[in-house]
């Protein structure tokens, strides 16, 4: 009797046990002038360094050892930013999210930021092959107080290879509440073939990245304006900026992941007001 090509989701090749499971959790708290790290646990082959940094503020990098996810994997990382902190939360490179058997590769993030804190969630981008399968989910709960920038971006295939992700799974899932009030709630899913379904007009136009933008703070309305000036100099990202509940939100698609890239380090310079942590760049 001969093995099936392709084994069913029930009867994995790789034995779950065997796949990775662990996470990040840190908190920071304001000490005098300076933001330190006061709290770091680290499991399952994800680690978190501290670059220096010439401000009051704590920047910490994310690192997956094992240099992508599959099927059946899961991360979970959970940030805390006491009072009148200022933390900047990066990753070391894009995450590859590789093809699966069947079983979702899931990323679960929860962010929390007290009276006074400035927190920004700035990973860089998840890749997804073709096959791949992403379950990915962000909760924020903000004290009044509090300031948010926040942003994810995938892209679609690697388009170095010339591919395209034919067959997949994304659904990414956000849920923010500032003082306990939910003020944004998204969820996209896309299943099956996606490459198909993002080809229409409606949905993303040929798009070969995507990326949604959050800020939560004062001057949004400043920051919206800015915003599109510099979206009208760049005609290969199409996106748009608006405020919703008291948050700006920015949407972006673009045929070209690169470009995507090149004008989201440019809007989130923009609402940080600062140059990105140097893992964006290297």
């Amino acid at each position: 009797m001969y093995a099936p090509p392709i084994p069913a989701a029930d009867d994995p090749l790789v034995p779950a046990a065997m796949r990775a499971d662990g996470g990040v959790r840190l908190r920071f708290e304001r000490r005098g002038e300076r933001t330190l790290r006061m709290e770091l646990a680290e499991s399952g082959g994800y680690r978190a360094r501290f670059p220096q940094t010439f401000d009051s503020s704590c920047e910490a990098v994310l690192i997956n050892t094992g240099g992508g996810m599959a099927g059946g994997d899961r991360m979970r990382v959970t940030v805390e930013a006491g009072e009148g902190s200022h933390a900047v939360v990066t990753t070391q490179a894009a995450e590859k999210i590789y093809r699966s058997q069947g079983f979702d590769t899931a990323i679960e993030t929860r962010l929390a930021a007290a009276e006074g804190a400035n927190l920004a969630w700035l990973p860089q981008e998840s890749i997804l092959f073709s096959g791949s399968r992403l379950r990915r989910r962000l909760e924020i709960d903000l004290a009044e107080g509090a300031r948010l920038v926040a942003c994810e971006s995938t892209v679609f295939g690697r388009s170095a290879m010339g591919e395209r992700l034919e067959r997949g799974s994304l659904r990414d899932r956000w849920r923010v509440r500032r003082a306990g009030r939910l003020v944004f709630a998204d969820d996209l899913r896309l299943e099956g073939p996606v490459d198909t379904l993002l080809a229409r007009p409606a949905i993303g136009g040929g798009a070969q990245g995507a990326a949604t933008l959050l800020m939560i703070g004062p001057e949004l309305g400043g920051h919206r304006d800015a915003i599109r000036e510099i979206l009208a100099q760049h005609d290969d990202v199409e996106g748009g900026a608006g405020i919703v509940s008291d948050c700006l939100v920015v949407r972006l698609v673009s045929l070209r992941a690169e470009a995507l890239r090149r004008v989201l380090v440019m809007l989130l310079g923009q609402v940080t007001g600062r140059a990105l942590p140097r893992t964006w760049s290297s």
